[in-house]
């Protein structure tokens, strides 16, 4: 019988920062020693998946822009991006000047946009809305673990390499929140060791001599088991990121440097299945223009880097990108040359399997809910689709709900 307990936060820390900053591993324990290897499902098409979460709450209008929308010109004055800047995609609709490489995607067919994404009932607020997003339900974090927890503990019933989800950056997105598969977290590899801060732990193993007492036995294989999977995936993730050698150009922001750590673990091919990383200052409320410009800059030079860097090792064939916010913004501007919080807007699926184009149906800019775009695709249709495309996995017992079928993936 198989034992799991929660070691969390105190349990592995990082002694020491870098480049990056720091890594933790928040691991489960395995039952009496190790646990068995990983058994992939036959049904798992093998494909790796990175989440790239733009925090703040996008204004998708100015990363697809309706161009060509009377009332979308008429909205928008400060933050308005010209038919003569826009890279068109249409006669309506086009990318903000700054995506080029995200443009490229597009005319290979690697990139697939998502319209008018949403959920029923919307909230405004960064926190309660992202815990949806993350949990995939509308009770947030009441509802338990968050929805890559649940695909992994889907696809993955018995075991995983302990590097199985890799978050890179400071905070541990809810989605990754596991009672079975729990994330490593990562900033620099170099500093990667086991610590523990539970004394009764800590002294167990330091008394114990190396040998186990009869009454200890089950708490020493615990630790024991820990200290193995710690040892393991800390050698894996340093070989993989230290030793990773790429042409592509990744810039020196935070964001492509995460990148490439995800480029080194998945072209390494080293179990990590899921990467996920954050960008983040898209709370756009005053002069949005000027910030938001950054950010699609920072955002496409570091995709264009990362599929650069896939294809070199291969691993573009088995690797989609989902990039996505906890909301769009209104479509008219406030008083302040900016925006503030609305509803729908688009997710970007990025990949060599991706099926591109446009997907879903782009929402009235007329016809508005409250003052925001409306909802026409309920995000979860996107995951549910990743579940199955990526995973091989039931989007409905991911999501604990059937959600309309998108075809994301190449068959």
């Amino acid at each position: 019988m198989q034992h799991h307990f929660s070691i969390d936060r105190r349990g592995l820390l990082i002694a020491s920062f870098g480049a990056l900053g720091s890594l933790v591993l928040s691991r489960a324990a395995r039952a009496q020693g190790t646990e068995a290897p990983p058994t992939h499902p036959s049904r798992d098409p093998g494909l790796n998946l990175v989440l790239v979460q733009l925090s703040g709450g996008n204004d998708g209008l100015s990363m697809v822009v309706p161009w060509a929308d009377d009332a979308y010109n008429k909205a928008r004055t400060s933050t308005r991006i010209g038919a003569g800047e826009v890279l068109k995609l249409d006669d309506y609709r086009g990318l903000h000047p700054e995506l080029k490489g995200l443009r490229s995607a597009w005319d290979a067919g690697a990139l697939a946009i998502v319209e008018g994404c949403s959920y029923p009932k919307p909230n405004r607020s960064h926190f309660q809305s992202y815990e949806i997003w993350h949990t995939a339900s509308m009770r947030g974090r009441d509802a338990g673990d968050g929805w890559i927890g649940r695909l992994c503990a889907e696809t993955w019933p018995t075991g995983a390499v302990p590097e199985l989800v890799v978050h890179v950056g400071a905070n541990e997105p809810y989605s990754l929140h596991s009672t079975r598969h729990p994330a490593v977290i990562l900033q620099n590899p170099n500093a990667y060791k086991w610590i523990s801060d539970e004394a009764p732990d800590r002294s167990l193993y330091r008394d114990s001599g190396g040998k186990e007492r009869p009454a200890d036995s089950d708490a020493l294989r615990r630790l024991r088991g820990i200290l193995d999977d710690a040892t393991a995936s800390s050698l894996r993730v340093r070989k993989a990121v230290l030793e990773h050698s790429t042409k592509a150009g990744y810039a020196e922001d935070d964001f492509s440097q995460s990148l490439r750590v995800a480029g080194a673990l998945l072209g390494k091919r080293t179990g990590t299945r899921v990467v996920s990383v954050e960008l983040g200052g898209f709370d756009t409320h005053t002069n949005q223009r000027t910030a938001h410009d950054a950010r699609m800059r920072i955002l496409d030079a570091g995709l264009k880097a990362l599929r650069q860097d896939l294809a070199e090792s291969g691993a573009d064939k088995h690797t989609v990108v989902l990039v996505f916010s906890e909301f769009g913004r209104r479509v008219q501007e406030n008083g302040s040359r900016g925006t503030d919080h609305g509803v729908a807007a688009p997710m970007l699926v990025l990949g060599a399997p991706v099926s591109g184009g446009l997907h879903g149906k782009h929402p009235s800019l007329t016809q508005l809910s409250d003052g925001d775009l409306a909802m026409t695709t309920d995000f979860r249709s996107v995951y549910a689709a990743l579940a199955e495309g990526c995973f091989g996995a039931s989007g409905s017992r991911v999501l604990g709900a059937q959600y309309p079928q998108l075809g994301l993936l190449k068959a």
